[in-house]
């Protein structure tokens, strides 16, 4: 490439570069600048409060483990509907991954009036399921209604992720294994599992983020109840009682830590398994 040409594309990434940083990186260097300001000038006080906060400790702790556990949930169902879909007809394929599209963008406060409305102490599947006895009460207000929605969603976009990467998987590959008298049991965990390990991790650490990123769904189904970071964040910042920007700031900067470590570590391992 010409260094004609490389100032022509330079050019034409202007606008989308300006555009990445008005809207993803300012922000983000407003809110770490703002997390380090206090009464008295720049101050660690907030950080320091979070991290001797039994309470923020244990958002943070909640957080993560809802997420953790819907991401294994969401790429455990994914992996063998993504592999079932290999089979079926064009149309019919392209029908369910079309609905995986829509239900992974369905979220906030539709999503969990939906849910209310099926799962809720009068829901139409809850008054069902309790009257074949399946089930005594379900509380869709908790913590288990927020690892049931979440599931949902992640289960999706988990789908749409993995999908693709099962195109490593060719019958060639299949047949082979075949051939040397491999079980369909011995293919996966030898051939098929480690093919695919850079998308499983990768769909996991993305559903990990999304889970943690989540605040309008957990909101509108639990309100304040649940001590979750994202709700914290949002309680901190608009809250009429407990109003403290620059804390909600500083928690929000530790968030996005939360989420970047993986990511590194990931790309990480993969740069040693490629090099």
């Amino acid at each position: 490439m010409t260094s004609k040409m490389r100032a022509l594309a330079f050019l034409f990434a202007v606008p989308l570069l300006l555009i990445l940083f008005l809207f993803e990186v300012a922000p983000l260097l407003a809110v770490a600048w703002n997390s380090f300001q206090g009464d008295d000038g720049l101050t660690l006080g907030h950080y320091v409060e979070i991290l001797s906060s039994a309470f923020h400790r244990n958002a943070f702790q909640n957080s993560c483990l809802i997420s953790a556990v819907t991401s294994v949930i969401g790429v455990g169902l994914a992996l063998p509907i993504a592999n079932l879909l290999r089979t079926m007809p064009g149309n019919l394929r392209q029908m369910v991954l079309t609905y995986a599209n829509i239900g992974s963008n369905f979220t906030g406060f539709p999503l969990a009036f939906a849910f209310i409305i099926m799962f809720g102490l009068s829901g139409s599947f809850t008054l069902l399921l309790a009257k074949a006895g399946l089930v005594d009460q379900f509380n869709i207000y908790s913590t288990g209604g927020l690892v049931l929605v979440y599931a949902y969603l992640q289960v999706q976009l988990a789908v749409l992720l993995l999908f693709p990467s099962l195109g490593a998987l060719t019958p060639e590959v299949e047949e082979s294994a075949a051939l040397v008298g491999a079980s369909r049991l011995a293919f996966w965990w030898h051939i098929g599992l480690p093919i695919l390990a850079p998308s499983l991790v990768g769909s996991f650490i993305l559903l990990f983020a999304n889970a943690m990123g989540t605040y309008a769904t957990a909101f509108a189904l639990v309100g304040g109840n649940a001590n979750l970071v994202t709700l914290r964040i949002g309680e901190l910042a608009a809250g009429d009682v407990f109003s403290d920007p620059q804390l909600a700031d500083a928690l929000a900067t530790l968030l996005v830590l939360v989420l970047v470590v993986p990511v590194v570590v990931e790309q990480t391992l993969l740069r040693k398994r490629y090099s």
